[in-house]
């Protein structure tokens, strides 16, 4: 079963169509405080084994060009999406889990043997690229990286770009998304 919480709720029935599971949806802004809130308050009965939570958004563009209040709800929902997944590790006894900011793997400590990211396409390709040639350093013996990202979004070029760095397996593509799996060389 999976709960499925976005603004749009004709996008989330759509995706629900294309799952082969029991879908909930919640159409919701978690932008502010009163919805996080609301949502906490209907579901914190539900079983929840696993929560991914792919809140939070960015804003490209010269610093000098951005409206500040735009500016401040970025910085308000990122750190919000911070809180609430620590607030859930807590409340689902997830011991062994560690929610932090960091900007790549700038402030990253140790080494992993999975790391899966939903990538931050919009940074620009040079940005991007440098995130996960670092992210070699990061994996342990035989770690493995998963990442989906959106064919539209240059997934095929990405796979081409780093076929030297990683081997890389393409784990599955369904309706533009690829799921692609990274090993070091």
């Amino acid at each position: 079963d999976l709960i499925l919480v976005a603004r749009r709720g004709k996008k989330l029935e759509k995706l629900a169509k294309e799952l082969d599971t029991e879908v909930t949806i919640i159409e919701m802004d978690i932008s502010s405080t009163y919805n996080c809130m609301e949502l906490y308050n209907k579901v914190k009965k539900e079983d929840i084994d696993i929560l991914i939570n792919n809140a939070g958004f960015g804003i490209c563009n010269n610093f000098s060009d951005i409206k500040i209040d735009k500016e401040l709800d970025m910085i308000d929902l990122n750190k919000r999406a911070l809180h609430l997944a620590n607030l859930n590790s807590v409340a689902n006894k997830c011991l062994k889990t560690n929610v932090f900011y960091s900007d790549g793997f700038s402030l990253i400590k140790k080494k992993y043997d999975v790391i899966i990211s939903n990538p931050p396409i919009r940074i620009g390709k040079v940005k991007l690229y440098n995130i996960f040639r670092d992210a070699k350093n990061f994996l342990k013996e035989n770690g493995i990286i998963y990442l989906v990202i959106r064919k539209e979004q240059g997934a095929k070029s990405f796979m081409k770009d780093f076929s030297k760095l990683y081997r890389i397996e393409l784990l599955n593509k369904r309706k533009g998304f690829y799921i692609i799996s990274l090993k070091c060389c």
